[in-house]
């Protein structure tokens, strides 16, 4: 009864200021009436005025979004007067006009959409699988560095680490709950009183897990103040979204749809004549009531998430000491922090950076840790991704993901994709929805020979970046530092930079190797998304099929299909592409090369690190290790025509940006520079214009 007063004043306020209620604030108002049961009197007053306004009733239930019991609300409201209403049929889907797409669209001939090769249980299960790892918010997976023995010395650092990590949680929670109390007392307003709401909106608890976690995965070489803030407030960010869903039931009514949305592309269900966007709609449609699955809009401005991410900074550098004897106890035991502002320049600007004393990096390397943790949305997903039916709604089971990436200063991009009806962005999402709905596996054989060399101190010529004990020993110093000449500390300086880029390269392909490892066994699915200019990308950052020829070699199709009588041929050919070295033959010449040097490709696939090592000269040596091990399975099979290949084959476009320019334009020279026509010798529209210049 409260709220409905507060709304009653409200509205009251408004018309004096020019201002009128919008259909949202008419949906709130009716909700609080069927909640509260008020009379028939007061609720045919806001439907007299919602009228008076320009707006029907139907529009309320076919343009506002509801969480939890709201739209029920609403609906109790309006037949407290309006006994016999309906809600407004669903709207007949729309059909996309765009003349290239007008004979896909129009579907003259209706073609069933294609199965996976997995039952209707198993999707189910696959689905609760993927929904256990996005409630948890983040997933801890084992290291490919595991396998590695333990030392005393690590056993012991990894014992300290544990004390060290229970004593810094408590001082933190300590530290923001105090910051919490003096944001709450009126009188003691400061710049950071703002943030106090957002520092309610999770258990106390999260926050000190984000914080240990941000603690944990930083650099010894330190990171931008700028880029830690905002990876703290992004994470408190998608934490609340994720609460949010759940407190709306709209994780309910997602589960529900999904059941039947795999009916769809399960092997055992009936054939269904739909793209998954449409059948998707078309279940939520049929859903009726319940939450929107869209949620209202809520994104937080990046001035927000930044100031958030400061303060929790703030308290991590003041919260987290470590007894500055622990490593040497010839010194005092007198507290150090742990983090430290450092100010360093690029350019001519300068950068803030926070980084970790130099005590807590040698215990962390000590401890040599083989648990890496992942945000659950970094992983690939474990069941068919939820398909893209808005800007707003698709991709994750849970996560929030952005339909299109942009830049926080370039938000006129999100406005405009906003604006776009959504009948003109059915391609767009049909397109990304089909590229996440292929499914993929691990090619275990390649995998295995990488992590070998990866934990045998790497290999830099085959893209296998060595550890930090192999890079370059700073020289000794000479006398204290006022003494040292320009020189010798631009050598210093040289070491300290190589130190850092081999210590990034290592950390990037750990990950990637760590997850491929993970999934080894498992099929797994890449959801998608865009930029502005509709070019498609995986959602998850470290790991997949668009990655370095070291990624590309350890994936695989989950699904087969026979060669076919050229299919092997076309693998030799592919083969030859990577090697780069026939760039500017035919394909037929190609062919008959790989088909001279077939004992050199199946030594490489049979003996890869023993053997005469031909792949090791390659362009892309793990993918033509890859294919060399294919063509040997295919060729060795009784049939070679029928034999079940997974491997895929990437291709790309000769200079992709003309080759659209010359198609625009019609322009028949310039197609032919970039391939665009027949022709029997590769064309090099590079080597062209150079000439030319």
């Amino acid at each position: 009864q409260g709220s409905l007063n507060r709304i009653d004043r409200l509205f009251s306020m408004l018309e004096p200021a020019g201002l009128r209620p919008n259909l949202d604030s008419y949906a709130v108002a009716l909700q609080c009436m069927g909640r509260n049961q008020s009379p028939p009197k007061a609720i045919l007053r806001y439907l007299q005025q919602l009228n008076s306004n320009g707006f029907h009733v139907d529009e309320l239930f076919q343009k506002c979004l509801f969480e939890e019991d709201e739209k029920e609300m609403v609906l109790r409201a309006i037949r407290t007067v309006q006994p016999n209403y309906q809600l407004p049929p669903p709207p007949s889907p729309e059909i996309c006009k765009f003349s290239l797409l007008q004979d896909f669209y129009s579907r003259e001939t209706m073609v069933s959409y294609p199965k996976l090769d997995f039952s209707v249980k198993e999707l189910q299960e696959r689905f609760q699988q993927q929904l256990k790892v996005e409630l948890k918010n983040t997933i801890t997976i084992e290291s490919v560095e595991a396998a590695k023995p333990l030392t005393p010395q690590a056993i012991k650092a990894r014992e300290l680490l544990g004390t060290l990590r229970s004593q810094w949680h408590d001082a933190i929670l300590q530290a923001l709950q105090n910051s919490k109390r003096s944001m709450a007392r009126p009188k003691r307003l400061s710049k950071y009183s703002i943030l106090y709401p957002y520092l309610c909106l999770l258990p106390d608890e999260e926050y000190v897990d984000i914080m240990l976690q941000i603690l944990n995965d930083l650099s010894p070489q330190g990171e931008s103040l700028a880029v830690l803030a905002r990876e703290l407030g992004s994470k408190v960010y998608d934490r609340y979204i994720i609460q949010r869903k759940l407190r709306s039931c709209q994780l309910e009514k997602v589960q529900q749809i999904y059941e039947n949305y795999i009916q769809l592309l399960a092997k055992d269900s009936q054939p269904k004549e739909y793209l998954p966007r449409e059948y998707w709609e078309k279940l939520v449609a049929e859903a009726g009531f319940g939450p929107s699955l869209n949620l209202k809009n809520c994104t937080w401005p990046c001035v927000l998430l930044m100031r958030l991410g400061m303060h929790m900074l703030e308290l991590l550098v003041k919260a987290v000491k470590v007894p500055r004897n622990i490593l040497n106890h010839r010194l005092e035991s007198k507290p150090i922090p742990v983090l430290y502002h450092v100010y360093s320049f690029y350019s001519n600007w300068q950068v803030g950076l926070i980084k970790p004393h130099p005590i807590f990096s040698q215990i962390l390397s000590n401890a040599a840790e083989t648990m890496l943790t992942f945000n659950s949305s970094a992983m690939p997903m474990l069941c068919p991704p939820v398909p893209w039916t808005s800007p707003n709604f698709g991709a994750f089971v849970l996560n929030d993901t952005k339909l299109m990436r942009f830049m926080d200063e370039t938000t006129h991009h999100q406005l405009l994709l906003e604006q776009c009806p959504l009948v003109n962005l059915h391609p767009v999402l049909d397109a990304l929805n089909q590229l996440g709905n292929c499914a993929w596996k691990i090619n275990q054989p390649v995998l295995d020979i990488i992590i070998s060399i990866f934990n045998d101190k790497g290999d830099e010529k085959l893209d296998i970046p060595p550890p930090l004990s192999e890079a370059p020993k700073p020289p000794t110093a000479p006398g204290n530092s006022s003494t040292w000449s320009k020189s010798f500390k631009h050598e210093v300086f040289l070491c300290k930079k190589k130190a850092a880029e081999m210590h990034s390269l290592r950390m990037d392909a750990l990950y990637k190797l760590s997850i491929a490892n993970y999934v080894r066994d498992k099929v797994f699915w890449f959801p998608h998304n865009m930029d502005f200019r509709g070019r498609t990308y995986p959602c998850p950052p470290y790991f997949n099929h668009l990655g370095n020829d070291v990624t590309r070699a350890i994936l695989l199709f989950a699904e087969g299909r026979p060669l076919g009588p050229k299919g092997l041929d076309w693998l030799k050919i592919h083969l030859i592409n990577l090697t780069g070295l026939k760039k500017k033959n035919a394909l037929q010449e190609r062919l008959e090369y790989a088909n001279e040097i077939m004992d050199d490709i199946l030594d490489s696939a049979d003996y890869p690190l023993t053997g005469r090592k031909w792949w090791m000269d390659t362009d892309e040596p793990w993918q033509a290790l890859a294919c060399c091990m294919e063509i040997a399975k295919a060729s060795r099979s009784p049939d070679p025509a029928a034999y079940i290949s997974h491997f895929p084959v990437h291709q790309d476009g000769s200079c992709n940006g003309l080759q659209h320019y010359a198609a625009l334009g019609r322009d028949l020279s310039g197609a032919a520079s970039v391939n665009l026509v027949p022709c029997g010798l590769p064309q090099d529209v590079y080597s062209a214009v150079a000439q030319q210049v």
